[in-house]
């Protein structure tokens, strides 16, 4: 009997999460999100895989059909007896233009932004989770807080519930 080769299932995608901004899900009201890359330095792709990142206060702009990264902090590389980076510098993200150009067509519209969301190591490469995202005001921060305990409340309702069945 001949011997037939398997074919092996897909490797999953393993991705590695270094930084969150878990703020800007509760600021903003996310419409869309984008996967982009990241150009970094030597010293801040080390630091970044030592969990030395911070998104909090990032945001992305269109530049001269570039979209960059600013504001986010990348500690500096503690290892490194010279030449290390600027934790604040602003940060290219890769992106294909018509990617860019759709994003230049949605920012352009009133109360858009691009925040980003988290930071990850995808197959070996540095990767931002962007979001086109809309501000929100303070009663619609105060509705999101209040649909959040409200289903808090629910789920626990049913646990009890199931629990004495």
């Amino acid at each position: 009997m001949p011997s037939q080769k398997t074919a092996s299932p897909p490797e999953p995608e393993r991705q590695v999460q270094l930084a969150d901004n878990r703020k800007a899900r509760f600021d903003y009201q996310i419409e869309s999100r984008l996967e982009a890359g990241i150009a970094l330095r030597g010293t801040e792709i080390k630091s970044l895989r030592a969990g030395h990142a911070n998104l909090r206060d990032g945001y992305a702009r269109v530049e001269n059909g570039e979209v960059w990264l600013r504001n986010v902090h990348i500690a500096p590389w503690a290892n490194s007896p010279y030449d290390n980076h600027d934790p604040l510098r602003p940060r290219k993200l890769l992106l294909h233009k018509d990617e860019i150009g759709q994003l230049v067509g949605t920012v352009a519209q009133k109360g858009y932004t691009l925040v980003p969301l988290r930071m990850y190591i995808k197959h070996g490469r540095a990767k931002v989770e962007l979001a086109v995202a809309r501000g929100r005001k303070r009663f619609d921060k105060r509705q999101v807080i209040k649909e959040r305990e409200a289903t808090r409340e629910m789920d626990a309702a049913i646990r009890r519930r199931v629990g004495r069945g």
